[in-house]
């Protein structure tokens, strides 16, 4: 925090900091025995009527009363992580999208409006990569009235934690009451270490999601537009592990798809009688290997926050978080599956 020559506190922020990233202390009101403050590091998102709000990394927003501060100061963004792939936001944002594409889409703007039927949120979302052309309560009812005409609910899949992400459009959502339902993260990472963590023999790979592989798939009762998602993207593979017993669904399955330097992997999903025997780092190993035959170097997926058994995996395979994303539901509106 920032302290004077006299060796006091100082509040080193204005409502000019909105936007910026910013370290606060302030007063607790209703704390533990010994417990007097609380730090708190995110985008200062507003400044009004005498209310901080901070939107944390995580997408979590804390509202902090000015009369609370005691301390404050905007903060540099944190450097660049070179453990792995160096990329951007709005990259990472790009070549997700296209790894899950919807059937339909529609520009607003920057704004990118995605329709597939209600399948998951990430096809049925608007993608907000910069400005949509209206002011914002106009694109917000432009967005309400597209999905409306499809009968879907209305959707946007915003993101926090790194640079360039949305932590104020978040804020702008949040005071208009739009109702942020699901938090995952994007991680990366080197895909060489992936392509030899695993033995891939008796990994099957195909272009195609047969009978056996959606068997296995999670969602039940695939139909023709989820086909066309699961399908949809530059260089897609899917992976399969025969079952124990003849006609049995797979032991694991799992998705890739290729797009130039990255590989996206999804849907990696393992018998529960079967887990923990290296059958999911098999699947990811030769789809990973795969991905190298076609150039490919850095990798990524989306895990959530809770996963814990699938965010031990990843971290030993060298996957780190890059950012948060969330999708935001208009109000009324009725959830569609992530």
């Amino acid at each position: 925090m920032e302290i004077s020559a006299a060796g006091r506190l100082e509040v080193r922020i204005t409502t000019a900091d909105v936007g910026k990233q910013v370290s606060v202390r302030s007063l607790i009101e209703h704390g533990a025995p010994g417990e007097k403050f609380t730090d708190t590091v995110g985008v200062l998102t507003s400044w009004d009527n005498g209310v901080l709000l901070i939107t944390r990394k995580s997408g979590e927003s804390v509202r902090i009363a000015e009369s609370a501060l005691v301390a404050g100061k905007a903060v540099p963004s944190a450097p660049a992580r070179r453990r792995g792939p160096a990329a951007s936001y709005e990259e990472l944002a790009r070549v997700a999208a296209r790894a899950w594409l919807p059937v339909e889409s529609e520009r607003l703007g920057a704004w990118e409006l995605r329709a597939a039927s209600g399948f998951t949120r990430r096809a049925n979302s608007v993608l907000p990569l910069g400005a949509p052309g209206l002011p914002l309560d106009e694109a917000l009812e432009a967005v309400r009235r597209w999905y409306g005409e499809r009968g879907l609910p209305a959707y946007v899949q915003t993101a926090t934690g790194a640079e360039g992400t949305q932590e104020l459009l978040c804020a702008e959502l949040e005071q208009r009451g739009w109702v942020r339902e699901v938090t995952a993260e994007l991680w990366i990472g080197p895909l060489a270490p992936v392509a030899d963590r695993g033995d891939p023999t008796g990994v099957v790979l195909s272009r195609e999601a047969g009978e056996g592989w959606l068997a296995r798939y999670q969602r039940k009762g695939v139909s023709e537009v989820a086909l066309r998602v699961l399908r949809g993207g530059p260089s897609v593979w899917f992976a399969t592990v025969p079952g124990v017993a003849e006609g049995a669904p797979p032991a694991a399955i799992g998705r890739c798809v290729v797009d130039g330097r990255w590989a996206g992997f999804a849907a990696v999903e393992v018998d529960p009688a079967l887990r923990r025997q290296g059958l999911g780092t098999a699947v990811m190993a030769a789809l990973a290997r795969q991905a190298l035959d076609e150039g490919a170097s850095a990798a990524w997926l989306q895990v959530e926050a809770d996963n814990a058994g699938a965010r031990a995996l990843y971290a030993g395979m060298g996957f780190a978080a890059h950012h948060a994303y969330h999708h935001y539901r208009a109000p009324d509106a009725h959830g569609t599956g992530r």
